[in-house]
């Protein structure tokens, strides 16, 4: 059974626990690395569950966690992103995914979004697809390098939530 719940700062030993592995097992697939955030402070996780305009979920797998997503408000009126987007390998392929999307997405548009944007790195092909089942789309390739390393980010947008 999947449990989809969303969190605040006094759970920030679970994001913490999803994070480190996310960042650990993908490290390709964020612009945060392990490195930065592995000796970070209670305070420091607990401030990154705190931001303004955010929803943070995570999921569970008959109890254990395996998934986590998060969700900001962009500047841009009706626009929001999809962000922190990851299932453990033991919750692939079993639906995990899709209910994080969806719990962030029920966020957004309960929020005033219309659109919900992500950045999928190229090469992250099980990601993408999974995108693109859920009725994402292709916005643009970003090819010039980013601080955090990756080469290439493809924006993808869903309209109409």
């Amino acid at each position: 059974m999947i449990d989809v719940q969303d969190i605040g700062p006094d759970d920030w030993k679970t994001w913490r626990e999803l994070r480190l592995a996310a960042l650990e097992e993908a490290p390709y697939a964020f612009g945060s690395r392990l490195a930065d955030w592995v000796d970070a402070s209670e305070d420091r996780w607990r401030e990154r569950l705190s931001a303004p305009g955010a929803y943070q979920v995570v999921a569970a797998l008959d109890g254990t966690p395996v998934g986590m997503a998060g969700g900001f408000l962009a500047d841009e009126p009706g626009l929001a992103h999809l962000v922190s987007m990851w299932v453990a390998p033991a919750g692939r392929g079993r639906g995990v995914g899709d209910r994080l999307m969806t719990a962030v997405e029920d966020w957004a548009r309960g929020a005033g979004a219309h659109t919900l944007e992500l950045s999928v790195a190229v090469g992250n092909d099980a990601a993408h697809a999974l995108y693109l089942r859920s009725g994402f789309t292709d916005d643009r390739e970003v090819e010039e390098p980013a601080t955090d390393g990756v080469l290439e980010r493809l924006t993808m947008m869903r309209k109409q939530l």
